[in-house]
């Protein structure tokens, strides 16, 4: 079973600190990162960065569309309004399905903010309690957590595999 997991960072820089340490912990066998992307948002920014991962952190199990259409309904769905309402339901209801609910989608906007980073991680096999040990050493930050069901990472995969 597939988790997505985002930890968000106090800083536009942290999340980039953490991928360092995800690499680390991939290398020690405590996780394995199917695939991942971050999202920067420095200080006067109008709108976040984003990138999806690359080198020996990734598994490269999910393509580019999806992380577009999940940053575009977290970051850029509020700028954009209801004239694309029908694609983005389309969209939503794909995810909704898959264990990223409307919960997940909102909760990561309201905390993912200007001033801040985040990393997110699609990984099987993790190791809770040394993941969480590791991250100690990095900035201030928060867990926002959404467990996918093996029938639901089946399913993102179908919708968006690499």
């Amino acid at each position: 079973m597939a988790t997505l997991t985002v930890f968000k960072f106090d800083t536009p820089e942290g999340a980039d600190q953490a991928e360092m340490v995800v690499n680390n912990l991939q290398q020690q066998n405590l996780i394995v990162v199917q695939d991942w992307a971050v999202v920067s948002w420095p200080a006067g920014a109008k709108k976040p960065t984003t990138k999806q991962g690359r080198g020996p952190v990734a598994r490269r199990s999910l393509d580019g569309t999806f992380w577009g259409m999940l940053f575009g309904l977290i970051f850029f769905m509020p700028l954009i309004g209801a004239a694309v309402g029908a694609a983005v339901g389309a969209v939503s209801g794909v995810l909704s399905h898959v264990g990223i609910d409307d919960d997940f989608i909102k909760e990561t906007r309201a905390q993912v903010t200007e001033g801040t980073s985040a990393i997110f991680l699609m990984t099987t096999n993790e190791v809770g309690d040394r993941i969480t040990e590791s991250f100690k050493q990095l900035p201030p930050h928060t867990l926002i957590a959404s467990n996918l069901s093996d029938e639901g990472e089946a399913k993102l995969k179908e919708h968006f595999g690499a």
